[in-house]
């Protein structure tokens, strides 16, 4: 079965983005070992999946090609099929993107019952606490920022669960940002 990951850049303090999605508290530029990591992580990956919110600027930013960012990461993003979830959109305006409406869970199942590569996800925000909450996550890829911002975005839900998570690796880079690599704890069968 294919595995579903999560990559996501958060504070210290656990958000993915600020009160109003706010992204200047990231740290760059990246050093090339950062770059060596990433490109690792995303090797297995033939699928992205995201919210559409997300979709909307993140699929319109990678067909124009980000300042900075290598070609051959550029090629991959816009190359790489994408399914986008969706409760308002029925068909997508992008090219090489799907629609998924309807129960999160079996649309996640049914992604990951296909052959093919990893799946990863970068959010949005609703997207990556609802895959949280419903266990549909198989790895936890948390690029953590030397920063604190005190509100915004969180990474996990609010809703008072426990999310009990097994650290894989701890990897700090030259640039300051920490990759924190998670795996939920299931419970026993």
């Amino acid at each position: 079965m294919r595995k579903l990951k999560l990559q996501v850049l958060t504070t210290v303090d656990g958000y993915m983005g600020g009160p109003n999605g706010e992204m200047d508290w990231m740290t760059f530029p990246w050093t090339d070992d950062i770059s060596s990591y990433i490109d690792a992580l995303t090797k297995p990956v033939d699928t992205i999946l995201l919210g559409r919110r997300l979709a909307e600027g993140f699929i319109p930013a990678w067909a124009a090609g980000p300042p900075g960012e290598a070609q051959e990461s550029i090629d991959w993003m816009n190359d790489t099929p994408k399914v986008v979830i969706s409760r308002s959109l029925t068909e997508s305006p992008w090219d090489n993107a799907v629609v998924a409406g309807g129960d999160l869970t079996e649309t996640v199942t049914r992604l990951k019952d296909r052959p093919g590569g990893d799946i990863i996800t970068y959010g949005g925000a609703t997207l990556v606490r609802e895959l949280i909450a419903r266990g549909l996550l198989d790895e936890l890829h948390l690029f953590v920022n030397p920063t604190a911002i005190g509100a915004g975005l969180p990474v996990f839900p609010t809703d008072g669960a426990y999310q009990r998570l097994r650290l894989v690796a701890a990897r700090p880079f030259d640039c300051g940002v920490t990759a924190l690599h998670f795996e939920p704890k299931r419970p026993e069968a």
